[in-house]
């Protein structure tokens, strides 16, 4: 194999992984950028791992790579954030939780440059506000409580002359017994 026919192939390759990460912008809610400087490999494995469980991606992808990547998609904000080393969280459900478990994770160890969510760009402090939403579930339950309270109270004052008159039968019962 002559030393074009390498250089070529490493161009197919390249054309396919800026593919990918695009097919992966595309389809993801929000897209954070993160300096994972000093992170062992254990805490990397457990960073991707809870990231995984919030229905999201982490990724180490080189920022020539990227930045051709993020033509054409919501994420273009992004490309002032390409300097040094950066690990990528591609959001696919809900970006509350993940943004929940990035900044959990992320105390000291894992510093986040900033992310787009719904077509804005977020800056560090933005990603922890976000964090600090209510997350769908959440969000969910409480509009059920909601829904679901005036036909509670409406249980309860139907039921109450009848619970009145059991109370007033077991005073007077007490009564007469004494």
């Amino acid at each position: 194999m002559s030393e074009a026919q390498v250089v070529r192939a490493s161009h197919g390759e390249k054309a396919e992984t800026v593919a990918a990460i695009h097919e992966r912008l595309k389809s993801a809610k929000m897209a954070i950028v993160t300096e994972y400087r000093g992170l062992s490999v254990a805490q990397m494995t457990r960073l991707r791992r809870e990231i995984r469980d919030a229905s999201g991606e982490y990724q180490v992808i080189k920022n020539t790579l990227v930045r051709r990547a993020l033509d054409g998609t919501a994420f273009g904000d992004l490309e002032k954030l390409l300097e040094g080393p950066n690990g990528w969280v591609f959001a696919y459900d809900d970006p509350v939780v993940l943004s929940k478990a990035l900044v959990k994770f992320g105390d000291d160890r894992l510093a986040i440059k900033g992310g787009v969510f719904e077509g804005r760009f977020l800056d560090p402090a933005g990603v922890k506000v976000l964090s600090q939403m209510p997350s769908k579930p959440e969000l969910q339950a409480k509009l059920l409580a909601m829904i679901n309270a005036p036909a509670t109270q409406l249980v309860r004052l139907i039921q109450e002359p009848g619970a009145r008159m059991v109370r007033l039968l077991e005073s007077v019962r007490k009564s007469k017994s004494e």
